[in-house]
């Protein structure tokens, strides 16, 4: 199939994907929203906790995930089998660690997160049952890699859709219905996850797939875990990082009150709902990558790399011009009568605006080192936007320029982030054309 195609049919599922989750993140943020501000900063707070989460299940489930497409692509589908079983195993062990260890400290951990003394409470209600359910998100995000990595994206998505679709349902049910307040809106996030799980898995159980699971096939080696790590250690690096950063902008914003942070939690999931595309169109590129390196197809490789970064960088530049007409309207959504929070969180959201389109880039570079299994290399990429150079940003910019410097570290680090990323591209195209010339 020619490759734009062939990107296009596996992104359209994940897009879908992507969007629905976007939008029950956004939906969590307007319902809370109604609470009050402390409400609404206390989603933000445990936004940071879900992305702890996150960065356990997609380093197993992408380090599985690129690993399956390679072994798929050589047809090795017995080796394939091995990893699938040995990261679902290590998923739902690493998220039953984080559970019981969050729950010991839940004070403690959503103080570090960034929770003023107002937001706390709000915080602690929310991450309890979200706590609950983390061996269950950290097995769905490898359970969805594994199939994205098979080129199933379509089975992933009626997962994930369902208990998006679940969770808006349930959201002003349990928060206003109920009268459970932002309990409720955690438990209704906990109980979607379950549901997605359950869908996801049975595609599995029920014969739909081209790797199975069992427990024959469970790894006992160290090292095929290692190798799994190895490989997902880049989504370690970016989710990790990801939550690091939050907290330190929670942390940041916290300073200038509970506005600062109810607004940038507005702001960090507006941007999610568009990045959402961008990153979908990422994810149906990876298995592409994948499977035709694996196989030799250099060409292709190059080819779908080029298409991938085009549509992104359309896409991306066009939301970033709609979203920064509209950031004050965008931004009374979610709370109209708290000027502060609208002044605060109109200016940041316009500042990632200018960013958007240098991300695509940065995005694409990352999942194709992945995705081919230089994994040093995707590593470095993802230390570089949420880490070497956001977080010394965050730590320096406040102190010159207040308020702003919260404002604009994201940018900016997207920015610097795109820099690095030019010769990359450029000498992993003279890579491709070498081995191409060479086969």
């Amino acid at each position: 199939m020619p490759v734009g195609k062939l990107v296009v049919s596996l992104a359209i599922p994940t897009i879908v994907s992507m969007l629905v989750t976007a939008i029950y993140n956004i939906g969590d943020t307007f319902f809370v929203s109604k609470l009050g501000t402390s409400a609404s900063g206390a989603v933000g707070i445990v936004f940071s906790l879900m992305a702890i989460i996150q960065a356990v299940g997609f380093t197993v489930g992408m380090g599985s995930g690129a690993q399956i497409s390679r072994l798929l692509g050589a047809k090795k589908t017995d080796e394939a089998d091995t990893v699938a079983a040995s990261g679902f195993f290590a998923a739902a062990a690493f998220g039953a660690l984080l559970a019981i260890f969050g729950k010991l400290f839940i004070d403690d951990l959503v103080r570090v997160l960034g929770a003023t003394e107002t937001i706390l409470p709000y915080a602690r209600d929310y991450a309890s049952y979200i706590l609950y359910a983390a061996p269950v998100m950290a097995s769905s995000f490898l359970l969805n890699n594994i199939l994205r990595a098979e080129g199933k994206a379509k089975l992933a998505m009626v997962g994930l859709t369902t208990g998006g679709l679940l969770n808006l349902a349930l959201d002003p049910l349990f928060i206003f219905g109920f009268g459970w307040g932002i309990g409720g809106a955690a438990i209704a996030t906990a109980l979607s996850q379950c549901v997605s799980f359950g869908i996801l898995l049975s595609w599995f159980l029920r014969g739909k797939t081209i790797v199975r699971l069992s427990a024959a096939s469970i790894s006992r080696s160290p090292l095929e875990y290692l190798r799994i790590l190895k490989n997902g250690f880049p989504s370690f690096c970016r989710q990790a990082l990801a939550s690091i950063a939050t907290i330190a902008l929670n942390v940041s914003a916290a300073v200038y009150g509970d506005a600062a942070v109810a607004a940038m939690s507005i702001v960090g999931r507006l941007f999610m709902f568009v990045f959402a595309i961008n990153l979908g169109i990422g994810q149906g590129y990876m298995p592409v990558a994948g499977y035709n390196y694996g196989a030799g197809q250099f060409g292709r490789v190059k080819a779908a790399f080029l298409f991938t970064l085009k549509v992104t960088s359309v896409m991306m530049t066009l939301s970033g011009i709609a979203a920064f007409a509209a950031a004050p309207a965008l931004i009374r959504v979610f709370i109209r009568t708290d000027p502060d929070v609208v002044r605060i969180g109109a200016l940041a959201l316009r500042a990632m605006c200018l960013a958007m389109p240098l991300i695509p880039l940065g995005v694409v570079c990352n999942m194709t080192f992945q995705s081919i299994g230089k994994s040093w290399t995707a590593t470095v990429l993802s230390l570089a936007r949420q880490g070497i150079f956001f977080l010394p940003l965050i730590l320096v910019l406040p102190r010159f320029i207040g308020l702003t410097g919260v404002q604009i570290t994201q940018p900016l680090a997207d920015a610097l982030t795109f820099l690095c990323c030019l010769p990359l591209a450029f000498f992993f195209f003279k890579e491709l054309d070498a081995a191409s010339k060479a086969s």
